[in-house]
């Protein structure tokens, strides 16, 4: 096993951000020198290449990993860290992961806390400012992946299938996510799901949606599980069942005040895992992830990040 190495290992995503990375990049990295703060740099050049960069890294003795890119280069490198976790089994807490927000959404910095200002979060970083993260292994019938923020089945994974195809032919606005939500509503489509959490079966009917998070925010602002915090070790969920199209239209709303929970036609809750059977594809942090059914697990594991 190499040893240890002290500097931050910078996996920079040209296309995050409109095209937009490199400049802004230049800016993060000046002032990462001027802070002295060590760091080696490497660029993606095709989609999961942030994956397969963070698990050799931490092959090469890197405990630090710093996405520079979006909300999708996040959830990569979260799954070459875990990768490299469940092949040789190191210790997530033994790393360190965050981001110099560069994407469209970037719901993780807000589902931390943290500023999407560059110069604060490398002050940040500069002081050594971490707090921990739970891990939240997420199984799907294509494979096992780890979720960093928010997924979901449903109208969810079809607003997502929506935004990542505008996203496709270059648009890269936060507002993508607001209209490929209103679209997705007036498109509703009704699946049949069974959700078991912890044991018990919660729900067993009819519905549009269900979102289950560790953070809060997802979809460039959108709050589907406002109480989730990012360290308990619970898992939030959030069941839309078939309510009519008035009803959801009224509660939209509170998807983006942070009243969802007061919503008494949604089912919310905390569980340690969670399954859901039904027909769907699976979202996890804006990424399609395969198809149900899902099993969500709590590994009592946590990695440092950002506070």
């Amino acid at each position: 096993m190499p040893s240890i190495r002290n500097e931050w290992y910078c996996i920079v995503n040209p296309h995050a951000g409109s095209g937009k990375t490199m400049p802004e990049w230049e800016t993060a990295s000046d002032i990462l020198r001027s802070k002295s703060v060590p760091f080696v740099e490497v660029l993606t050049s095709y989609r999961a290449h942030a994956t397969k960069l963070a698990y050799e890294a931490a092959m090469d003795g890197f405990r630090r990993v710093m996405a520079v890119g979006g909300d999708g280069s996040v959830h990569e490198i979260l799954n070459g860290i875990m990768r490299f976790c469940d092949d040789t089994h190191a210790d997530p807490s033994d790393f360190t992961l965050t981001v110099i927000p560069i994407g469209s959404g970037n719901d993780w910095i807000k589902s931390l806390g943290l500023p999407r200002d560059k110069k604060k979060i490398i002050s940040l970083i500069s002081a050594g400012s971490f707090s921990r993260q739970d891990i939240v292994r997420v199984e799907t019938a294509s494979g096992r992946c780890y979720m960093a923020n928010i997924g979901g089945v449903g109208f969810d994974s079809e607003v997502c299938v929506t935004v990542n195809h505008q996203k496709d032919q270059g648009l890269r606005n936060r507002f993508i996510y607001l209209k490929s939500l209103i679209l997705t509503i007036l498109n509703l489509k009704r699946s049949r799901y069974t959700v078991v959490a912890d044991g018990q079966t919660v729900f067993d009917g009819e519905g549009y949606s269900i979102a289950f998070g560790n953070g809060r925010y997802s979809g460039g602002g959108m709050r589907q599980v406002p109480l989730s915090e990012i360290d308990d070790g619970l898992l939030d969920f959030m069941i839309v069942p078939c309510v009519s199209l008035p009803r959801i239209a009224r509660e939209l709303p509170r998807l983006f005040n942070g009243h969802i929970d007061r919503a008494t036609c949604l089912k919310m809750g905390k569980c340690r895992e969670i399954s859901v059977r039904g027909e769907g594809v699976v979202e996890v942090d804006g990424e399609v992830k395969g198809a149900l059914p899902l099993h969500i697990t709590m590994t009592g594991q946590q990695i440092n990040v950002l506070k």
